[in-house]
């Protein structure tokens, strides 16, 4: 038994230390910071979007997990062959589909040390540090994009890093919620209403459902083309007066600054003015227009932003931080403490008795967090403000030079203005020889196989949505590696696929 139990003890203090042997990291370290290098050099060899079928992996996969270790490179092998051609590479300087998610080499060493770190900051007291820059990088963020002072902690708000704008949108619908009905009294949930547009993300409509929202209650005012497919702020008042006429309660309002469709910008200062007179909690989701407010030129679409109460940004969007890092303010914070704290008796400890500390547990749905401020912050010092402001800026001169390249091509149209870095255009109707009597189906058809063509090609990645039963496709210019030769590679692309559609 005594040899047994020595054995024992001699074998688990070896797998405890090839678990997190420091040399043997630094070897795989290398080896996979080598693989990616050259996944990023190779990168434009690959199809943009993933060829494979589904179930393409299971089929190629071990029915069961490898009872002995494998060797690193044996996994990277594996990567290479079966992983790849499941991918589709949103780094590719040829992926323009929904919003591209921009990564930048201080993201990924930021999320490489947060990841190596390994701590999850569910409190101040569980890593000081890490509590303590989220608040400074926040502000950070808050002053470059000229955030009213009662945004920041330094004024007496504050902002939390969540991981989309989805949860920041849950966050604050409870947060609303809740302040609600302290005043009106928790048996009144059902008349609380929601006010969005019918171009808002449907985060909106899941976050309201999750929140106990009654589906009746939430109210999506239609836009139109001849409005840019903004939100109306008279329409907006309207509906907010039938329904405190039939007894509901005005709550909730979001707004958006570059929607998911066009990029339309909803008109914040009057729509903020319009929630402040009914006392609604407005929201705005700036997911990947609001990083483009750090350049003075554009900070007016957040003209307004005082009379709000909470506000995002999606930093993973155009801001060169990898996924996933959405950066959430709020006026005063203790609207979201007061929803989401729980204070057990594992976590009470004398820094969180004090109430002297920020506990970001209690400023999300989940309680334990990765150590996200780190990669912002690399990002933050890596490149300066004046340097971020030149990618965005590097962007927008991107797509205002497609846009003028499909301006001078009378088969094609731009179907909406373009605010920031997106194009939205289409085969124009009169290119279209129209066969069944009604032309605009036969336009959308077009379309839409010309979008599925070009993605079927592998050569670029676009993605399309509808507006007003138009089909658009979108052409967002937002990647890290993409260029005015890969706007231009990809405009010819578009028009041979098209030159054989319309033939």
């Amino acid at each position: 038994m005594g040899s047994h139990g020595t054995l024992s003890q001699e074998f688990f203090s070896r797998v405890s230390k090839n678990t997190l042997d420091a040399e043997e990291f630094r070897r795989q370290g290398h080896l996979m910071i080598d693989f990616l290098a050259d996944y990023y050099h190779n990168i434009e060899t690959f199809p943009v979007r993933s060829q494979v079928s589904p179930g393409y992996l299971r089929e190629i996969m071990p029915k069961s997990a490898p009872y002995n270790p494998e060797q690193i490179e044996t996994v990277l092998e594996d990567v290479r062959r079966k992983i790849l051609p499941g991918i589709t590479h949103w780094q590719s300087p040829n992926f323009f589909a929904y919003f591209p998610v921009p990564a930048s080499t201080a993201g990924f060493l930021g999320e490489m040390l947060a990841t190596g770190l390994n701590v999850p900051s569910f409190n101040w007291i569980s890593s000081p540090a890490a509590t303590e820059l989220e608040n400074i990088v926040m502000d950070w963020l808050g002053k470059m994009l000229q955030l009213p002072k009662s945004f920041l902690f330094s004024g007496g708000g504050g902002g939390v890093l969540q991981a989309s704008s989805s949860e920041a949108i849950l966050c604050t619908l409870v947060a609303a919620r809740d302040k609600t009905l302290r005043q009106h009294g928790m048996e009144n949930i059902g008349r609380l209403v929601v006010y969005c547009s019918d171009q808002t993300h449907s985060s909106l409509l899941k976050g309201a459902k999750i929140a106990g929202m009654n589906p009746k209650n939430f109210r999506t005012i239609k836009t139109s083309k001849s409005s840019n497919f903004q939100l109306c702020p008279t329409q907006l008042e309207l509906a907010i007066l039938s329904d405190v006429e039939n007894g509901l309660i005005p709550l909730y309002l979001c707004v958006t600054i570059g929607t998911t469709s066009s990029t339309a910008v909803d008109p914040l200062e009057t729509l903020s003015e319009v929630g402040k007179m009914y006392k609604l909690w407005v929201h705005v989701d700036a997911a990947y227009a609001g990083s483009a407010c750090i350049c003075p030129e554009f900070r007016h679409f957040l003209d307004g932003i005082e009379n709000v109460n909470s506000f995002s940004l999606n930093a993973h969007k155009w801001l060169l931080t990898t996924l996933d890092c959405c950066c959430l303010w709020l006026k005063d914070p203790s609207d979201l403490i007061k929803s989401l704290s729980t204070y057990p008796d594992y976590l009470k400890n004398h820094a969180s008795d004090t109430r002297k500390v920020v506990d970001y547990k209690d400023w999300q749905i989940m309680l334990t967090r990765r150590f996200r401020a780190l990669k912002l912050w690399f990002v933050l010092r890596s490149y300066g403000v004046d340097k971020l402001r030149g990618f965005i800026r590097g962007r927008m001169a991107m797509a205002k030079y497609f846009e003028g390249l499909v301006a001078m091509d009378k088969r094609f149209e731009v179907v909406v203005p373009r605010h920031f870095s997106m194009v939205c255009f289409r085969v124009s109707p009169s290119a279209v020889v129209c066969c069944d009597g009604n032309g605009e189906n036969d336009v959308n058809e077009i379309n839409r196989k010309l979008l599925e063509s070009v993605n079927g090609s592998g050569k670029l990645y676009m993605s399309h949505t509808v507006l007003e039963g138009v089909y658009v496709i979108r052409f967002p210019i937002v990647g890290t590696l993409t260029d005015f030769r890969h706007v231009s590679a990809a405009w010819k692309v578009l028009q041979n696929h098209a030159d054989s559609l319309l033939a």
